[in-house]
């Protein structure tokens, strides 16, 4: 029998929310003198075009490190491609990347803005004194500069303000931290074995993707944070809304009760309740494709260990979690409103610790 691929399977509870709370002032960490800060940027839900105009010197010089090696007929075909899938779909955010690709005036935005290839680590648990729950979350991707240019959009949502850990232009959201709401992250899921040889099996998934109507992952977390006003509420919209390819989502409530981890193809849900790891392999029995990045297994299980310290110390952060791709750092506790975060390259920090709440 075939599925409908308008609707959701889910195998997971409801959990209680609590109500919403204000970002502090940032304060800067610096590790040494010479590390540059992490921007802080204010702005409302149009928070692409607002951090692009604002930094459009980044975006430009994530873009030439990012397309070093592409060749620009290349850079356009892609460009075309990923623009068709996002006008046959009607995506919520087209009129938006279209802006960004126009400020940009170069290819690469709507490739960019649809993009799904990174590896990461995550970690949710209760805070140390069990008093609240945290999200640690490292981010691996291949594009250099990611950690050096990284920034941090502070928008007010309908739901209540928030900050994500973005780049100038992106139009998803990756990791960020709702204060008095939630903390959230988005892992690549294993890529599906269609025919059992990697490069075939990548083959079909992107044309699997083509006939799938549904938004990003990564737009889906930004619907989230943007409407959700509570952790159940984001849980829900987690579990229930169709998307585009599978993926891993790390959620982190207030009380030390609230954190889940939740496994997602386009139309399935499984929710691992309690304190949990996510890297880039499937948990759910049953579930199987290649594994994501460098030792997925062998990150989890030193994930496991890690204490969600809210100390401006990222000292913790050893391979092989900490690896040649990773490009982020951040610890989060949403009922305190306080983050730290530092970006990375080549194993060593690119930036200040930027310290929130602190």
């Amino acid at each position: 029998m075939e599925r409908d691929p308008t609707k959701v399977t889910i195998l997971c509870a409801e959990e209680m929310g609590r109500p919403t709370g204000d970002l502090e002032t940032p304060v800067q960490q610096p590790v040494q003198p010479t590390l540059p800060a992490i921007p802080v940027v204010d702005c409302g839900t149009d928070f692409p075009l607002v951090t692009l105009t604002a930094h459009l010197d980044r975006a430009h010089g994530l873009l030439d490190l990012a397309t070093d090696r592409v060749p620009l007929a290349a850079m356009r075909q892609l460009d075309r491609v990923s623009k068709a899938w996002l006008e046959k779909w009607d995506n919520a955010h087209l009129d938006e990347i279209a802006a960004v690709a126009r400020i940009l005036d170069r290819p690469g935005a709507y490739f960019f803005s649809v993009n799904y290839e990174w590896g990461c680590t995550c970690r949710v648990s209760p805070a140390p004194d069990r008093a609240s729950a945290r999200l640690i979350r490292i981010l691996d991707w291949k594009t250099p500069g990611l950690g050096r240019h990284v920034i941090a959009a502070r928008v007010s949502a309908p739901a209540g303000p928030y900050l994500t850990l973005t780049w100038p232009g992106y139009t998803g959201v990756l990791t960020a931290m709702a204060p008095g709401r939630f903390s959230a992250a988005l892992n690549q899921a294993p890529m599906r074995k269609a025919v059992g040889f990697y490069y075939l099996d990548w083959a079909a998934n992107r044309r699997r993707v083509w006939t799938m109507p549904h938004p990003t992952p990564a737009h889906l977390l930004r619907k989230v944070f943007d409407e959700a006003t509570a952790f159940s509420q984001a849980r829900e919209m987690l579990t229930r809304h169709p998307i585009s390819t599978p993926a891993i989502f790390s959620l982190a409530g207030l009380g030390s009760e609230e954190t889940v981890v939740i496994e997602r193809t386009e139309t399935e849900a499984r929710c691992h309740d309690g304190a949990q790891v996510a890297a880039n392999h499937w948990q759910t029995t049953g579930w199987t494709g290649h594994a994501r990045g460098s030792d997925s297994a062998g990150r989890a299980a030193m994930m496991h260990r890690i204490v969600p310290d809210l100390d401006a110390d990222f000292s913790w952060l050893k391979p092989p979690i900490l690896n040649a791709r990773t490009r982020l750092a951040m610890v989060s506790d949403a009922a305190s409103g306080r983050l730290i975060a530092q970006g990375f390259e080549t194993e060593t920090p690119a930036t200040a610790v930027l310290s929130i709440g602190a």
